[in-house]
């Protein structure tokens, strides 16, 4: 944020501004890492705690480290919304939601105690994984990657409707095909097989019995190849793309103060035109 933004706000809410939000700076950098290494760990502590050998042994511990994160993480997200300039967008922001997300659960459980609510104490607890959405905000990538998604999101979604009006007609064959005693008892259920037999997950809990459901089988299953292949290719094609749009918008914003070069290389630390640092 320039400095006339800052006129405003008070010296040290401006340099906690800069540490929290920023990472332009050494100390916003060892902030960030820090946060990552406590988000990391939380969320592994919340898997440790799930296995019983583990809960048995360390429960204690696991319960005071969900504390200290939680106690850390309800200091961040506070001083996020103090230091703010406009508290409330992020408050409502996708990142802000999830960071409350992430709090609440531990201080719900001092509320909903008892035992005929424990199933309900587990559930909430597990909301604690949304943590691991907090890491979002240190990938450059992610934002590449949802540049790409949502360009290609026509793309797959005339992908899906065609792959759908596949196992449909394929279900609806197999049922007509096939028997009930070997399982395509319906059409929804025919229609379950084709869907894991496209996929090439294959569970094996129906099979085709006759020579002729076999053979649309095997054709099927030799599809499922294809159609896996076909929405990867996209995704990879508009993730090269977006990364090179990503990378230009980014050299972009590097201009050379010696012969006024604009297009370098988004870690270029030297103009390619003239040698000078940028």
């Amino acid at each position: 944020m320039s400095q006339p933004e800052f006129k405003n706000f008070p010296k040290l809410r401006k340099e906690l501004y800069i540490v929290v939000f920023g990472t332009e700076t050494r100390s916003g950098k060892i902030f960030d890492i820090v946060l990552l290494w406590a988000i990391v760990l939380s969320v592994l502590s919340v898997m440790l705690e799930s296995v019983e050998e583990f809960n048995a042994r360390f429960g204690n511990l696991f319960a005071v480290l969900e504390w200290s994160f939680t106690i850390l993480f309800t200091i961040e997200y506070s001083l996020r919304i103090v230091i703010s300039k406009r508290p409330e967008k992020y408050a409502f922001s996708f990142l802000g939601i999830i960071d409350l997300l992430a709090l609440l659960p531990t201080y719900l459980t001092l509320i909903t105690a008892g035992g005929s609510y424990l199933i309900v104490i587990r559930a909430i607890r597990l909301l604690r994984i949304f943590r691991i959405l907090k890491l979002s905000r240190y990938l450059r990538e992610a934002s590449v990657l949802g540049d790409a998604l949502k360009a290609s999101r026509h793309k797959i979604f005339v992908f899906l409707g065609a792959v759908s009006t596949l196992v449909m007609i394929m279900g609806t064959l197999m049922y007509i095909i096939e028997s009930g005693e070997s399982g395509f008892t319906s059409i929804p259920r025919s229609i379950y097989w084709a869907i894991v037999t496209v996929t090439t997950v294959g569970y094996g809990d129906i099979a085709p019995q006759t020579a002729l459901g076999q053979g649309f089988a095997s054709i099927l299953m030799l599809m499922g190849y294809a159609i896996i292949a076909v929405p990867t290719g996209i995704v990879t094609s508009e993730i090269a793309t977006a990364e090179r749009d990503k990378q230009l918008e980014e050299s972009n914003e590097k201009n050379c103060d010696l012969c006024g070069n604009k297009v370098h290389d988004y870690d270029a630390e030297y103009c390619k035109k003239c040698g000078n640092q940028i």
